[in-house]
């Protein structure tokens, strides 16, 4: 199937949007780094000194010019396409870290980025073709369609049960609430965020959208949903592990805006079985890539620890660990405990 201009607007607007957000991450960690080392305090204690710093403001400008590629790609491309290629974020995260914050990446992590980048090109490949839109009323009769309404009716119902009645009860302990949220409203938010794109971008063409109504709902969902997203997204990673928070939230994330997509814009209708049949294994290598990725992260942190500090006896290892099986859990930007205060530890609970 041709590669239509659209797509590779998108296409390319996707990767600009992950380069620079993976960037960014390593950016802002070596200016939180430098402002601790300038205060003493660090931001995972209640330090606020990086505000002053203009490596981490650095960082948080390339975020931001990061999200607004990934917003005007969802404007050119069908979120099939744009979606998953989130993961390459994480590939130029791991290789900036290795070379600037000289953290070593792992063999079977290199093995992740091979994988993430042979998805992505699979996917690229067997991408549908964007359908032409001539006005936000046209999204407006896709998103009112009675299939997509079933859609958002079990997404809202879904959420107001998780919020209502599995986060007081086990939001604490099981990592599927809180990511749950993040990525049923995600869903939502992907599909206003595109027909809020492509909106701007018909305006920015001399076709006003911004006269209709339609365009401030969509206005008013993405605000919502945002909202909502990165509330229930902080909690599940002040809550959780990181390596635990990000692949599954990135797997549920990506799987039902897929989904959303296909149901809302008829992203499938055009394509045969075979296209989307790659499609979908694809993903699958990204997302399998993904978790290698973020599972070997975990297993370089874990051998480090092991590999400078005395073992633990295991009641001792029973105290140490919380819910979710965190180290004393520490802000990803802090050091390990000096062997000093790891023997202070022990004597405390020996």
């Amino acid at each position: 199937m041709g590669f239509s201009q659209d797509n590779l607007k998108g296409f390319v607007l996707a990767l600009l949007s992950s380069a620079f957000i993976g960037a960014s991450f390593i950016i802002k960690k070596k200016g939180l780094r430098r402002a601790a080392a300038a205060s003493g305090v660090r931001a995972g204690v209640g330090g606020y000194s990086y505000l002053l710093e203009p490596l981490w403001w650095l960082g948080m400008i390339t975020m931001i010019i990061g999200e607004v590629a990934n917003f005007v790609a969802y404007a050119f491309a069908p979120a099939v396409l744009v979606t998953p290629l989130g993961a390459l974020s994480i590939i130029v995260s791991a290789i900036l870290a290795q070379f600037i914050l000289k953290e070593k990446l792992h063999k079977l992590g290199i093995l992740g980025c091979v994988m993430c980048i042979a998805g992505s090109i699979i996917i690229v490949i067997h991408a549908p073709q964007e359908r032409p839109i001539s006005s936000v009323q046209e999204i407006w009769s896709m998103a009112t369609q009675p299939a997509f309404l079933l859609y958002v009716g079990s997404v809202i119902v879904l959420v107001f049960i998780l919020i209502f009645y599995f986060a007081p009860q086990c939001g604490h302990t099981n990592v599927l609430v809180f990511t749950g949220i993040c990525s049923l409203m995600g869903s939502l938010s992907v599909m206003s965020v595109k027909a809020l794109g492509t909106s701007l971008k018909l305006t920015f063409e001399g076709k006003n959208q911004l006269i209709y109504p339609e365009t401030w709902s969509f206005m008013f969902v993405v605000a919502t949903c945002v909202i909502t997203q990165m509330n229930y997204l902080n909690k599940a990673l002040d809550t959780f592990n990181t390596a635990i928070v990000s692949p599954i939230y990135y797997v549920m994330f990506t799987t039902l805006t897929i989904f959303a997509s296909v149901i809302m814009f008829k992203d499938w209708d055009n394509q045969d079985a075979g296209s989307i049949i790659s499609g979908i294994c694809g993903f699958v290598v990204v997302l399998s890539g993904t978790i290698l990725l973020h599972v070997t992260k975990d297993l370089e942190r874990s051998s480090s620890f092991r590999g400078n500090y005395m073992p633990l006896s295991p009641s001792l290892s029973t105290r140490l660990c919380g819910g979710n099986g965190d180290f004393l859990k520490h802000d990803e930007e802090e050091e390990p405990y000096s062997e000093e205060a790891c023997s202070r530890q022990q004597e405390l609970y020996s």
